[in-house]
């Protein structure tokens, strides 16, 4: 009788559980994007977000052409790797990876953010958010890739112009 209760109390609480996580995940994109930090620029539109989500998706289905985390990534770009790089636009402190994106443009690999960390661990097969991805070309999502690389390529770095230059006497 006693393992009935406890069956039918589990199942409540997985609801609960289930509820609580489809709430969280509506977040709209619009909304996503108020959490951003400062230095997230140049940012994805929703329709290019949601190409590079389904990028993810199909990269994560390849062996050893999706490199996530922030440790991987840095070093398979200091080994030479190439692909397109994906920031987390939402990540706290940002100090952790604010030289990646002067990384990539001293390697030449196009880069943006998207809004959501979690949203990159979604696309990747993952509970856990990432910080930020590399995707390297293949054959099976080539078409994709080459359409994302061209439309990050042509997104303007950007530069901030607003900085106090000393007068007078250095």
């Amino acid at each position: 009788m006693g393992k009935k209760s406890k069956d039918k109390e589990n199942l409540m609480l997985e609801e609960e559980v289930k509820n609580i996580t489809l709430e969280e995940q509506e977040m709209t994109y619009e909304e996503k994007v108020k959490y951003v930090s400062v230095i997230a620029k140049p940012m994805a539109t929703k329709s290019q977000a949601k190409k590079i989500y389904k990028l993810i998706k199909k990269a994560s289905k390849e062996k050893g052409y999706l490199r996530s985390g922030l440790k991987d990534v840095q070093r398979r770009i200091r080994y030479g790797e190439t692909g397109l790089c994906i920031f987390a636009g939402n990540v706290s402190p940002v100090d952790i990876m604010v030289h990646m994106p002067a990384v990539c443009e001293e390697k030449k690999i196009p880069y943006c953010y998207t809004p959501s960390r979690q949203d990159i661990g979604a696309a990747m097969g993952v509970k856990r958010g990432s910080v930020m991805v590399l995707i390297r070309p293949h054959e099976s999502y080539k078409e994709l890739f080459n359409e994302m690389y061209q439309e990050l390529q042509a997104m303007p770095i950007p530069i901030d112009v607003n900085y106090d230059v000393p007068q007078g006497n250095i």
